[in-house]
């Protein structure tokens, strides 16, 4: 058996850099899988296609990414992190490029294909490497600083590549985005030290994980709120041009807000999920229903379609936190497993999120989409709350059965 060891870097100084190159590189590959949706109808309008179709935009790198997280972990199990990560890396770069070129509908598509095989292989690495960059201590709160990269992509990547998109058109926010990718190319070939495999994930692994009852538990939770989240979310920007009467200046704002709220709830969430997991995941799926919901009958006016999103920011920040807590919580010898499964279910809900949202679309409208969506949210928080009551346990318990 192997003995896991802390790759050393030459300070504290720069292996906190490195811990910010690792949250960089999410936070590029998060703002170049979600930008569509702040671009959704002028995407769609270049190519002629309607929202719903633009939406596969959204679908497509979920789908990859669900593949391409246990494949890539699998395959290259005993190669460099720091290699693999920086590989990966240039691939999301030539894709933004792609992208910013595509002449048609079908070369797009393509480049979003690369996109999801850079999702799925360098969150599944590189979200579990803090403790292999800061010491022990530290650990908790360089994990922490590598997830902020979820919500700030919201925050700043959507919003800013909005508004880079209204003055310079969409296809220039993908070249801002594929120089990004190769200046943090650049920091992770700098800062991260070498980072050979030591924990191989094996299939078997993979299959242990599956088969625990906390993953089943996590596995569900995530399932119904991520497909609620992005079934709708997905949809926001025609909503609030269309239902709310916003200008696309506007719209960038509100996004902005949104990504505001989803931050503080990331580091709420985080602070509430260690001592009540399941109540703060419910809270989040209760809170995401509750807006969805009401977006149709307040989204009508800017202050209601504001204040909507504002609070569904902030119950969406917690997502990704509570969901990887939970998985990790299943299997918490095998971090690099727990993240892979993390890392494919949610990629893989989140393609089928966007995908029923843009049939809802085109066959109904937006404003079904949002009931629909808020609909299985509240599905969500109610199985598991009664997972925790069929365990003997109370939603927030950290008792037996813990997801």
């Amino acid at each position: 058996m192997s003995t896991i060891t802390l790759a050393r870097p030459r300070s504290p100084l720069i292996g906190w850099l490195a811990v910010v190159s690792l949250m960089l590189g999410i936070f590029t590959i998060v703002t170049s899988e979600i930008l569509p949706i702040g671009l959704l109808p002028v995407i769609g309008a270049d190519f002629g296609v309607s929202d719903g179709t633009t939406g596969l935009t959204m679908t497509l790198p979920g789908v990859v990414a669900a593949v391409a997280a246990p494949t890539v972990t699998l395959t290259t199990a005993r190669l460099d992190r720091r290699v693999m990560l920086c590989v990966l890396m240039a691939v999301l770069a030539m894709a933004d490029v792609l992208a910013a070129v595509a002449t048609s509908y079908w070369v797009m598509l393509i480049s979003r294909a690369l996109v999801g095989l850079t999702i799925g292989g360098f969150w599944s690495i590189g979200a579990g490497l803090a403790g292999r960059l800061v010491p022990p201590p530290a650990v908790g709160t360089a994990t922490a600083v590598i997830f902020s990269s979820v919500p700030l992509g919201s925050v700043l990547g959507v919003p800013a590549g909005t508004l880079i998109g209204d003055l310079a058109g969409w296809r220039t926010a993908f070249l801002v985005l594929a120089a990004l990718a190769v200046l943090v190319l650049a920091a992770l070939l700098t800062l991260l030290p070498p980072l050979p495999a030591q924990q191989a994930t094996s299939p078997r692994v993979l299959l242990d994980l599956l088969r625990a009852r906390g993953t089943a538990v996590a596995l569900s939770a995530t399932f119904l709120v991520v497909l609620a989240h992005f079934g709708t979310y997905t949809y926001v920007t025609p909503f609030l041009q269309d239902v709310t009467g916003l200008a696309p200046a506007a719209v960038g704002a509100v996004l902005l807000a949104y990504g505001v709220a989803g931050v503080a709830g990331n580091f709420l969430a985080g602070r509430a999920v260690a001592a009540h997991p399941r109540a703060t995941f419910a809270v989040c799926g209760c809170l995401i229903a509750a807006t969805t919901l009401a977006l149709p009958s307040v989204g009508g006016t800017a202050v209601g379609a504001v204040a909507s999103l504002v609070l569904w920011g902030l119950a969406y920040g917690g997502v990704p936190v509570c969901s990887q807590a939970s998985f990790i919580a299943a299997s918490p010898h095998t971090p690099e497993a727990a993240t892979v499964v993390f890392t494919s279910s949610f990629q893989a809900t989140f393609a089928l999120g966007a995908f029923l949202g843009g049939r809802v679309v085109d066959a109904f409208s937006v404003s079904t989409v949002m009931i629909c969506g808020g609909l299985v949210a509240l599905l969500m928080a109610v199985s598991l709350r009664a997972f925790s009551s069929a365990e003997g346990a109370p939603p927030g318990s950290g008792r037996g059965g813990r997801s």
